[in-house]
């Protein structure tokens, strides 16, 4: 018994230390790339539960794999909900040779990326394969293995986009494309599966296409 109470007292540093120290960015070399697009598929809506205080209602099944951007955790009444902002981007925004010229940051539960004198692609290029996603997780599996995600990783998540509300009139809405940007566009995702991609000579060759 002692043992296993040693162990999860160890378990629990490591968590924290992982929280306060996160590991530094992997980097890719450059023309590595995710290429696989975001898939998306729109149904009606359907409730599907609550958490907490909140009502999720569910507007499309979604999954996507990208490299992970940055990861913000959140400290306010929703990040009691949504605990972690994941910013993710695939295609040219996955791209080491890229992201070099960018620098990206979040707050605010927005994500935001800057250049020098012009961007390194055009800016419409950034809108659509960079995207950030408030994270709701299903179980305290995924909740972490979101906490423990490293800038610069290959993700696979897969869940549903959610619309979330609450009993005093609070609504929080997701988007539900990746064309837009601004107040409003995050996803609010809510993730039944989360696994990082495992680096392969299928995925390099994907990736040099």
């Amino acid at each position: 018994m002692q043992f296993l109470k040693s162990l999860a007292a160890f378990g629990l540093i490591t968590a924290l230390i992982w929280l306060v120290c996160p590991a530094p960015e992997l980097r890719r070399p450059p023309g590595w790339r995710t290429n696989v697009e975001p898939m998306q598929m729109d149904a009606p809506p359907v409730p599907i539960g609550k958490i907490r205080d909140y009502d999720l209602t569910a507007v499309a099944q979604y999954e996507i794999t990208a490299r992970v951007l940055g990861t913000k955790r959140y400290w306010s009444r929703e990040g009691k909900l949504v605990p972690y902002d994941v910013a993710l981007g695939w295609g040219p925004m996955s791209d080491q040779a890229v992201l070099d010229q960018l620098k990206i940051s979040q707050g605010n539960r927005f994500f935001f990326y800057q250049w020098q004198r012009q961007p390194p692609i055009p800016l419409a290029e950034i809108v659509r394969h960079a995207s950030n996603h408030h994270i709701i997780s299903a179980n305290r599996e995924v909740a972490l293995a979101v906490a423990q995600l490293q800038r610069g990783q290959c993700v696979h998540l897969r869940g549903r986009l959610v619309n979330v509300s609450r009993p005093d009139g609070f609504s929080w809405n997701t988007s539900t494309t990746r064309a837009d940007s601004g107040n409003g566009a995050c996803e609010i995702f809510y993730v039944e599966e989360i696994r990082v991609v495992e680096e392969s000579p299928a995925n390099q060759a994907l990736a040099g296409r």
